[in-house]
């Protein structure tokens, strides 16, 4: 689990300042960050959680609670991020880099104890697990979508450009320049 959290952050760190690194590589915007919004927070900590898949599920993809706990570990990212930040934002009226970055790497770290932990249950109903199966791919399609054709509320709202996805980048970019 420990390793898995190490990895898991490193790279979603990475996944950070991949888009400005590939030259604003419009595959690269699906993966990584491409404005500051809220949901481009929770997809940096996404998309390492969801590359390591690749190697949980071939370690772990037998056991019958695997997809169960895989939904409930992304859906940890997508709820404890934003709690933490609208939290906290909303007691004192401002963001504090470090709170904004602890919360990055405590929604990683409750994600997977909770995934490990979800293992090691007996083994939950099939239907359970089912819905779990489905639920997994839901998280990753609206992950997959949510950048090109983001919601027009405040998860996804850039606050330095108070645009919506790819379009809030180009427009920083104007503004830097």
């Amino acid at each position: 689990m420990l390793i898995a959290i190490i990895i898991i952050s490193v790279v979603g760190t990475l996944f950070h300042f991949l888009y400005e690194l590939s030259h604003h590589n419009k595959i690269m915007a699906l993966f990584a960050a491409v404005n500051e919004s809220t949901w481009e927070h929770i997809k940096i900590a996404l998309t390492p959680t969801i590359l390591y898949s690749l190697y949980d599920g071939f370690c772990y993809g037998t056991n019958p609670n695997y997809f169960f706990a895989k939904v409930l570990s992304l859906l940890t990212i997508i709820v404890v991020i934003p709690l933490i930040f609208y939290s906290y934002t909303g007691i004192i009226k401002r963001h504090v880099l470090i709170i904004d970055i602890l919360s990055f790497y405590i929604a990683i770290a409750l994600s997977q104890f909770l995934f490990y932990t979800i293992l090691k249950m007996p083994a939950l109903p099939f239907t359970i697990n089912y819905l779990g199966a489905v639920g997994t791919f839901i998280v990753f399609g609206i992950y997959m979508t949510a950048t090109l054709f983001p919601v027009k509320n405040f998860l996804f709202k850039d606050p330095l450009t108070k645009e919506y996805g790819i379009k809030a980048h180009e427009i920083y970019d104007k503004q830097k320049k």
